[in-house]
């Protein structure tokens, strides 16, 4: 870790702020897994959503009128996604639930490094590439079986055993969120004395919104996050660094 990457004043802050809590929580989004190497989705030049339009590949109405190209789109994600490793970042986090000092993660991260570094309380709002699903009989698929079918199919579409498409167990566009990983969302960040946003825009509804319920609850949000967010003048403290020197220091101050 580089002393130079972090503000070990605002270091400091934050960690009197998480120190004196008794409840922090973390709100993590894509910015937390591209040390992991992958990519966010706004980025120009390197986001996922660059060169093509996620309406047209990743809502649920595409899912359902060409599985076939929705899959040629998911099918390279998944192979993006599959051999990626935690990164420092998550292991930080990972760091202060053991000692007692997170109470959980709520992530809007479908990549499952959270839950493979170890967090133990762990809501994955957006769902996860863990397992897939039939949407008409109700089997569930493990990505590697996913990723089998997938490649064994002459269309390209992982099929049921009972021959419709499979689904990925991810919130797409036109999708509602679980209502219980929602309402464990909001739960938490009314509890938080500390919302710690990391790696995410704060732009996408309704977890956006979190910031906003732990504040109303008595609570401070504070931020460790690359780029500008709504949230920038509201928040008890702010560091714009490098994500996983900013954990890593944190992690060392407490």
């Amino acid at each position: 870790m580089s002393s130079t990457a972090v503000d070990q004043e605002r270091v400091a802050q934050l960690a009197s702020l998480v120190r004196e809590a008794g409840s922090v929580v973390a709100l993590t989004g894509a910015g937390i897994s591209v040390p992991s190497g992958i990519p966010d989705f706004r980025s120009p030049g390197s986001g996922l959503w660059e060169n093509v339009d996620p309406m047209e590949v990743a809502h649920i109405d595409a899912w359902r009128a060409d599985p076939e190209r929705f899959w040629h789109f998911y099918g390279n994600r998944f192979q993006t996604l599959e051999d990626k490793e935690p990164n420092g970042a998550h292991a930080a986090l990972v760091a202060l639930e053991q000692r007692g000092m997170l109470d959980g993660v709520v992530t809007q991260n479908i990549d499952r490094l959270h839950r493979r570094a170890g967090s133990r309380h762990l809501i994955e709002v957006h769902g996860s590439i863990d397992t897939s699903s039939c949407l008409t009989c109700g089997a569930a698929f493990p990505i590697a079986e996913v990723r089998r079918r997938l490649d064994a199919s002459p269309i390209s579409v992982p099929a049921c055993d009972c021959g419709e498409p499979l689904k990925p167990d991810v919130v797409l566009f036109g999708e509602w969120l679980s209502q219980e990983a929602l309402g464990e969302a909001y739960a938490l960040a009314a509890g938080a004395d500390v919302l710690l946003c990391i790696g995410s825009s704060l732009e996408v509804h309704p977890i956006a919104q979190l910031p906003g319920v732990t504040r109303q609850n008595g609570g401070a949000v504070a931020l460790i996050t690359q780029g500008p967010t709504p949230w920038d003048g509201r928040a008890a403290v702010k560091l714009d660094g490098d994500v996983v020197a900013e954990l890593q220091a944190l992690v060392a101050a407490l």
